[in-house]
């Protein structure tokens, strides 16, 4: 009986070292050609390799060519240090060195590098040969020949600009992962190619549903290559799987920013990647010149692109002179409301504000149905205000029946932010049952509390809309007079996000 236990103990503790035997990073950062940027490694390099395995990356990608001799090695293009490789010996690239003393590796060199660690995958690209497609479906078979040779299969995933080299790796792998590089193919066509997913440069995703559809079949969403900070948001916040980029470094900073690290998911949004007017599905028009309860100068257009007009992925609402209907400025005023109307989550918005004296820019939210009454009894959320008057500083404001500026109780702040009129900056809330957080490039500086004393000072357990406007004049913006040198004046967004739980 004891020898029984005794094996059953051995057996459970074998059975638990394989089952730990990988322990693969659980982010969506692969290395583009490995962690080379910051440290200046070579690019395809063991060192560069290394690097990402040390930072934590999911995922190291690097790129296959075969040598006359039918030598395979790592390096991005075709040439390496003037050989073309594809026309020399392996003899003849080892006459050259990388620039931290490294040879150009070869695929078992670099296989067998990675294989001794077991928390990075590496994402062999194999690239069209420029010889011939012969030639380029022979590197795929000779590729995981050595990754079978090798005996790494758990390591590697398969990606390739080339349709038929993917579906080759798949008739010699069939449980490969592979993704498919060059952005021509629907995610239909891959799915039913039993390829696992789409590589594709990032600007694909943008149209269409692109995400939302494969998502759908159960493909993998990688993007690539991707550098800079405002393309990383977009992608984490749409949940994208994966993201190439040579910033590795940057992107884990960004994922610790992400509304998705926090447990939010992305409701809806509008990225402005549209030309011409805002879309009409997101987007209706608050209409009219009447001063809007703060003698305000403006009058507000429908539809009309001089006031609101949307180009190189961004929204444009400018203030410019003109008369219209007995005022003298024509300006927008953009809603939500009946077309996406919420209760509780995070707001995001991106935006460059106009600069001048009275300028009145606003990102706000107002009640959809008014259920406790006219303002201010059912509430208004300011997420951004900024007067020109008073240069380089925002406020966030709350107004319920008894917090409002007709009688001198709004909840508000201010503060100074840098470069506003020059640089992006996100102004955002999060609005709970107990608390409204306001915040300017994720530094919070007001928190509204639900006093649970009914809805006179918490009349926010209701459905808002998002507002966008630019105004001119009125009681507060124009305050200190209006410099008619700035016109036409514009607050640039740049996108809205909703975020919710």
């Amino acid at each position: 009986m004891k020898r029984l236990l005794l094996l059953i103990l051995i057996m459970t503790a074998v059975t638990a070292s394989f089952a730990q035997k990988f322990n693969w990073n659980k982010n969506q950062i692969i290395a583009h050609r490995g962690a080379w940027k910051k440290n200046k490694f070579p690019e395809n390099s063991i060192a560069a390799l290394n690097e990402a395995v040390r930072i934590g990356c999911y995922g190291s990608e690097f790129d296959i060519w075969m040598t006359l001799d039918k030598v395979l090695v790592v390096n991005h293009d075709p040439e390496f240090q003037g050989l073309f490789i594809e026309k020399v010996n392996y003899a003849d690239l080892l006459t050259k060195t990388l620039s931290n003393g490294e040879k150009i590796p070869t695929l078992e060199s670099y296989l067998l590098a990675g294989k001794k660690q077991k928390t990075t995958k590496l994402i062999l690209e194999i690239k069209p040969s420029r010889i011939s497609k012969e030639r380029g479906i022979e590197v795929t078979n000779k590729s995981i020949e050595m990754v079978q040779k090798l005996k790494v299969t758990d390591w590697v995933e398969y990606i390739s600009f080339d349709y038929d080299i993917c579906k080759r790796v798949l008739e010699l792998l069939p449980k490969a992962k592979v993704a498919y590089l060059n952005g021509d193919k629907s995610a239909e066509q891959m799915k039913q190619d039993k390829l696992t997913g789409a590589d594709y440069h990032y600007s694909v995703y943008q149209k269409d549903n692109w995400i939302e559809n494969a998502q759908k079949l159960g493909l993998t969403i990688n993007a690539w290559t991707v550098n800079t900070v405002p393309e990383m948001q977009w992608l984490l916040a749409h949940r994208v799987d994966y993201i190439t980029t040579n910033e590795p470094e940057l992107l884990f900073e960004e994922l610790k920013k992400t509304p998705v690290a926090n447990g939010w998911k992305l409701k809806w949004s509008d990225e402005f990647d549209d030309v011409g007017l805002p879309l009409a599905k997101n987007w209706a028009y608050d209409i009219g010149g009447k001063g809007w309860g703060n003698n305000e100068l403006q009058y507000y257009t429908n539809a009309n692109t001089a006031n609101a007009n949307v180009k190189k992925g961004n929204l444009s609402i400018t203030a410019v002179k003109a008369d219209k209907e007995n005022n003298h400025y024509t300006s927008a005023r953009l809603v939500t409301k009946n077309k996406f109307d919420f209760k509780y989550g995070r707001v995001e918005v991106r935006a460059i504000l106009p600069k001048g004296r009275g300028l009145w820019p606003a990102i706000w939210m107002l009640p959809t149905d008014w259920k406790y009454g006219g303002w201010p009894k059912s509430g208004e959320i300011d997420i951004m205000e900024h007067v020109g008057h008073k240069p380089d500083t925002v406020f966030g404001s709350v107004h319920t029946e008894k917090f409002n500026h007709a009688i001198h109780t709004q909840v508000t702040q201010g503060i100074k932010i840098e470069h506003p009129y020059t640089a992006y900056h996100i102004y955002a809330v999060e609005w709970f049952a107990d608390r409204i957080d306001f915040y300017v490039d994720d530094q919070k500086y007001l928190t509204f509390k639900n006093t649970k004393k009914g809805s006179a000072e918490w009349p926010f357990n209701q459905n808002f809309h998002v507002i966008l406007n630019l105004a001119v004049g009125g009681n507060w913006g124009g305050e200190k007079g209006i410099d008619e040198s700035v016109y036409p004046a514009t607050m640039k967004v740049d996108y809205v996000r909703v975020f919710q739980k």
